[in-house]
């Protein structure tokens, strides 16, 4: 990691609130919300994406419910690109491809409309957390699913210690903070 991608990093970890036993005990959640209300910093974490994909012929961005969305807004913007929601099952209104992916204990499945992606579009996935990869690999099914391709998986917090990387092996995968 550079040493600019290294400040940013410690930059943002200083914001970033630590929720201990939530959402169940023995769990700390990594609460972004301060960092969304900070103009400076959401500002830096949404340039260091599209640094880092700008020039790559993004044509959409994903946003993965809910906090993806608020990171893919921004970004899709910054790329010139357009936006498209990926939802829990049963939440779009037209037309969906659907992918399942396995929870601690079940799955659950993600949602994307049928003509959100064309062909041979290149798109970026991006979202709050990597944790297990599971939510990301789905979405990338996804993609691929339309014919479209991945260039690429954004994520703001990489948990390492669940070893999400090893679900999405060779994709090119940016994350700004690693825990």
């Amino acid at each position: 990691m550079s040493a600019t991608a290294e400040a940013l990093s410690t930059k943002l970890k200083s914001i970033i609130r630590d929720v201990p036993d939530f959402p169940k005990k023995g769990i700390v959640f990594k609460d972004i919300t301060p960092l969304l209300a900070d103009h400076a910093a959401f500002t830096e974490l949404v340039t260091a994406f599209a640094e880092a994909y700008r020039g790559t012929g993004v044509t959409k961005v994903l946003g993965i419910e809910a906090r993806g969305f608020l990171l893919a807004a921004p970004l899709a913007l910054a790329l010139g690109a357009g936006l498209v929601p990926v939802r829990k099952k049963g939440k779009l209104p037209y037309k969906t491809v659907a992918a399942s992916y396995a929870l601690e204990y079940g799955t659950d499945t993600l949602e994307m409309h049928a003509d959100a992606v064309k062909p041979g579009e290149k798109v970026l996935v991006v979202d709050d957390v990597l944790a297990t990869g599971g939510t990301a690999a789905a979405v990338c099914e996804l993609v691929e699913k339309l014919g479209g391709k991945v260039a690429g998986v954004a994520m703001l917090i990489e948990l390492e210690f669940l070893k999400g990387r090893a679900k999405l092996a060779g994709r090119d995968i940016v994350s700004l903070i690693k825990y």
